[in-house]
């Protein structure tokens, strides 16, 4: 899996759309995640992932270490989530209220406990847990100390401890 992905971006450097396209497809779960983990928004979630396959394909030439490719995606979607929360910081919004889709009650009561942890609990435990990543690349990707990592990684398990035994 991992030689298929690396010789996915390979070809996505060169910029043979089929590679680019087919990595997308499979990171576009994970890459969702993040985004609405930061946004907690559907449609702004979506701008975002949006604008990240635009930049990465603009910019594929610029990834130095193939190995760091998701790193490097990840990242990307970071700054455009922040980018939008930044636009729509001054945005009141009065249809905050939407109706549930039809889902799972389990991912709806994911969601909800996430919802309730604070931005910098709710993207490391979205990241540790949903995508995998190690508290080192976690460190590289939000610019953080390891140590900080750790500390919310840890506090965000204590916050949901509270959320769920409240339930």
């Amino acid at each position: 899996m991992k030689k298929q992905t690396d010789d996915l971006v390979k070809r996505a450097k060169r910029h043979e759309s089929e590679a680019f396209t087919e990595l997308m497809q499979l990171y576009m779960a994970d890459m969702y995640k993040v985004a609405y983990a930061i946004l907690m928004n559907d449609e702004d979630a979506a701008d975002a992932i949006g604008d990240m396959i635009l930049i990465c394909w603009e910019k594929m030439n610029q990834l130095v270490k193939i190995r760091y490719f998701k790193t490097w995606m990840t990242r990307i979607l970071i700054n455009k989530c922040y980018d939008i929360r930044r636009k729509n910081q001054n945005i009141i919004c009065l249809d905050e209220c939407e109706e549930p889709a039809a889902c799972d009650e389990y991912n709806l009561e994911l969601k909800e406990a996430l919802a309730a942890l604070d931005e910098k609990y709710r993207i490391i435990m979205i990241l540790f847990y949903s995508e995998g990543y190690r508290i080192r690349e976690i460190s590289d990707i939000l610019k953080i100390p390891e140590s900080t990592v750790k500390t919310r990684l840890q506090r965000g398990r204590e916050k949901l401890e509270v959320y769920y035994k409240e339930k």
